[in-house]
């Protein structure tokens, strides 16, 4: 099986698995995790460094899921990848469960940070790939954030101070589906992210930026290649995805961010999901 084909294969695992799982538990993110899902089975089955077996390895490759909302979408990864078993997903945000509605790093193996407050992961990623330089130690940090997140103070408060210790060890993937929860007063069509320039202003700062189509494959191990290879600076990979992704009545329709699939909506979407095999 080709590099590709595997990632189509778990990308889809995963996407039927979160769906499953919010329609159980009754609540949970949608359209955000649908979104990050690909950029996440190409870091957890290509890119990184790391043994689910030995999740403290000091020597492993961090990520920190800052949109810390799209929990699931990072829970159904890390079981298809086999940090936990499979059917704990539908503990979902259910009491004493392990897997609550964003990543609690004291509780679940492969959670490297607990986050939830938006803007704040990217410092701690900031923080990590910071004490790898310091301690001499090869592996690398990987932060997503959100485009909605990026309105926080703290977000470009860390992109100031990271190109100052050129952390060339350090990729920020920003998950750019343009739609928001709420979004802003107006008209449905007005409820993107007024994210404008974005691409300049992470120049601005001193960062080495990558613009990619975030659900293809080959752009985005592309964009992970070029990454390693550059130094001295922090990388920022602008991934243009789609809220919803792999599901047409939920592809760019911002009521799907945190909304619960009925019986019959979670039957359409898996047999879209069946249909196509991989995306």
């Amino acid at each position: 099986m080709s590099v590709i084909n595997l990632l189509q294969e778990k990308a889809t695992n995963a996407r039927k698995d979160l769906l499953k799982v919010v329609h159980h538990a009754g609540a949970g993110h949608i359209g955000g995790p649908l979104s990050a899902i690909d950029l996440l089975t190409t870091l957890y089955f290509n890119e990184m460094n790391i043994d689910p077996a030995k999740p403290k390895d000091p020597e492993r490759d961090r990520f920190v899921l800052s949109k810390g909302h799209s929990a699931i979408g990072l829970y159904a990864v890390l079981a298809e990848r086999g940090y936990f078993p499979n059917e704990e997903l539908f503990t979902f945000d259910s009491l004493n469960s392990r897997l609550q509605g964003h990543p609690d790093m004291k509780a679940l193996p492969g959670i490297e940070m607990s986050t939830g407050s938006l803007g704040q992961g990217i410092s701690a990623a900031v923080g990590m790939a910071l004490g790898a330089k310091l301690q001499n130690k090869n592996f690398r940090t990987y932060c997503m954030i959100g485009d909605g997140e990026s309105q926080e103070g703290q977000v470009w408060e860390a992109a100031f101070i990271a190109p100052k210790y050129q952390l060339d060890n350090l990729v920020i993937i920003l998950d750019y589906n343009k739609l928001q929860q709420y979004g802003w007063a107006g008209t449905d069509t007005e409820r993107s992210a007024p994210n404008e320039l974005l691409e300049e202003k992470w120049l601005a700062f001193g960062w080495h930026v990558i613009r990619i189509d975030g659900h293809s494959y080959t752009d985005i191990l592309q964009a992970f290649e070029e990454a390693k290879a550059t130094k001295q600076k922090p990388t920022v990979i602008i991934a243009d995805t789609v809220k919803g992704k792999g599901i047409s009545f939920m592809e760019g329709n911002y009521l799907w961010h945190s909304k619960v699939p009925s019986d019959e909506e979670l039957a359409n979407a898996l047999n879209e999901l069946n249909a196509v095999g991989g995306l």
